[in-house]
């Protein structure tokens, strides 16, 4: 497979892929996509682009082995994960003052706290948006099943749908909101 071609199919998918195949071009792809991410992880943590740029290769070299050994769900923070606990490691080696350490800690933990709330929102956001987008059947049933914890006969009872309008409205209202939020979020990743 080239790169190119990959640039569409969403993480999930090169993972789902890589496991069912294991070609090794798919997690290249893969990895590929967060080589600048890592790079600067690394170099928050390093300040030094010669020793980040070593450090993300390790990285590269550390995915590809565990991955070989076990799945993982979420690629991003995973390989996130992994860049802050190899940087840390060589800190420790190299015998780094434990209070800068800390600090450098601190600071990565509150702006990786910083990133999950505003991703958060984005989510928020989207399955507004996406709510909006079903048509009145749908938005009804799952708003009222949802958001305010209504079952299938309070649903019923309140908008004189049947109970199969009622299951089907939720099921493919659901199905439907997924589909839309994935949308919105392969655009904002694009």
């Amino acid at each position: 497979m080239n790169s190119s071609n990959d640039a569409h199919i969403s993480d999930q998918e090169l993972m789902e892929q890589f496991y069912n195949t294991h070609d090794n071009r798919l997690l290249g792809t893969l990895l590929q996509r967060y080589t600048m991410l890592l790079l600067g992880v690394c170099m928050k943590y390093l300040k030094n682009e010669e020793l980040a740029k070593d450090c993300v290769q390790h990285i590269f070299l550390k995915a590809i082995s565990e991955l070989q050994k076990y799945q993982v769900a979420h690629i991003k923070s995973w390989l996130y994960k992994i860049a802050c606990n190899h940087c840390l490691t060589y800190l420790r080696d190299k015998h780094e003052s434990t209070r800068e350490l800390s600090e450098t800690i601190a600071a990565e933990d509150e702006l990786f706290a910083k990133a999950d709330s505003l991703k958060k929102d984005a989510m928020l956001t989207y399955m507004e948006e996406a709510l909006d987008q079903l048509n009145a059947e749908q938005k009804t049933c799952v708003t009222l099943f949802y958001l305010q914890k209504k079952s299938y006969s309070e649903i019923s009872a309140i908008t004189g749908y049947s109970m199969m309008q009622v299951k089907s409205s939720i099921q493919n209202g659901k199905r439907k909101l997924k589909q839309l939020i994935e949308m919105k979020l392969g655009q904002h990743n694009a």
